[in-house]
């Protein structure tokens, strides 16, 4: 519970939860859009093709892939800064609590999950592509497939991260001292990450079964939190998703776009690389994990009470 417990660290009232909900909203949907807007501003022709195409986000534009992944990336840096600055400011806690109850951020962790992903991934695309050839497209391109790799690997953190520090560390902390159990904060956080995730087009090309997908990602990654007590696991495994299927598959209906090394061009479907990871590979990675980590105390872990520690300095608890 020491994660979860963190938050006791500062300013824990549920004011100081609604106002810097308010600043990342402003920092990720006003402040983060404008290098979007004003690129996309000068793409258009003229403003009625600007105020139409911003119903797809500029997609419709013509924007070199890259440019325009990376202006996406930009909005969640304003996002995340935000949020940095609501729990330094308005909380009053440091930004590492955040992240985990070690004292510091532990590197090696972040590095392994992300390795340990990057390479089922990668696997999971090459048997893809070994049974059913003919649902891809090569689509190599030098200057245009380097360019992606270097905003892929610089830049997608940088999203994954935003999303992390929100669901699996701000408001995993935040409702599990409002609800006093740690399963709740878990179920909320997956479910709000996977409804969220139901704004993408994936969601409209498959049907709400892809659901199962996102609430199933949101809830691994909360375990991973929850069980290490901090986010590490879960910022390694979520950037190598991301930049795994950002350089290497693409299609024209997903939410990312790019001049990957594949384009997938077979009819949109819920098949077998939906629910693998959910159901097999997920699993896969968590006993990878619990082993290479010693993890114990599960129950209390994943279903316990949260209670509020006595607090001896900021960096110091007798829970």
């Amino acid at each position: 519970m020491k994660f979860i417990q963190q938050a006791y660290k500062g300013n824990n009232e549920w004011w100081a939860y609604l106002i810097t909900i308010l600043i990342l909203l402003f920092g990720w949907q006003f402040l983060g859009v404008i290098p979007l807007i004003t690129t996309a501003y000068y793409y258009a022709k003229d403003f009625n093709e600007f105020t139409t195409s911003a119903i797809d986000n500029f997609a419709t534009l013509g924007m070199d892939a890259n440019l325009y992944l990376f202006l996406i990336i930009l909005t969640f840096l304003g996002g995340l800064l935000a949020l940095f600055l609501g729990v330094k400011t308005i909380h009053k806690r440091k930004i590492v609590t955040l992240i985990t109850s070690r004292e510091k951020v532990d590197w090696n962790r972040f590095f392994y999950a992300f390795i340990v992903w990057a390479l089922i991934g990668v696997a999971m695309i090459g048997i893809d592509y070994a049974l059913f050839p003919e649902n891809y497209i090569w689509n190599f391109k030098p200057k245009s497939f380097f360019t992606l790799v270097a905003v892929a690997f610089l830049f997608l953190p940088i999203q994954t991260s935003m999303e992390e520090l929100l669901f699996r560390g701000y408001l995993m902390q935040g409702f599990g001292t409002w609800f006093k159990k740690s399963v709740v904060a878990l179920l909320l956080t997956s479910i709000i990450f996977g409804l969220l995730h139901g704004l993408n087009p994936e969601v409209e090309k498959l049907g709400w079964m892809s659901m199962i997908y996102y609430i199933g990602t949101g809830l691994v990654l909360g375990i991973f939190t929850l069980m290490d007590e901090g986010t590490e696991l879960s910022l390694g495994f979520h950037a190598a998703n991301n930049i795994i299927a950002a350089i290497f598959v693409t299609t024209n209906w997903t939410v990312f776009q790019t001049d990957a090394l594949l384009v997938d061009v077979s009819e949109p479907s819920l098949g077998w690389q939906m629910f693998v990871p959910v159901f097999v590979l997920y699993p896969l990675v968590l006993f990878i994990f619990s082993k290479k980590y010693h993890w114990k105390n599960w129950k209390e872990k994943l279903l316990g009470t949260v209670q509020k520690p006595i607090v001896l300095n900021e960096d110091e608890f007798i829970a």
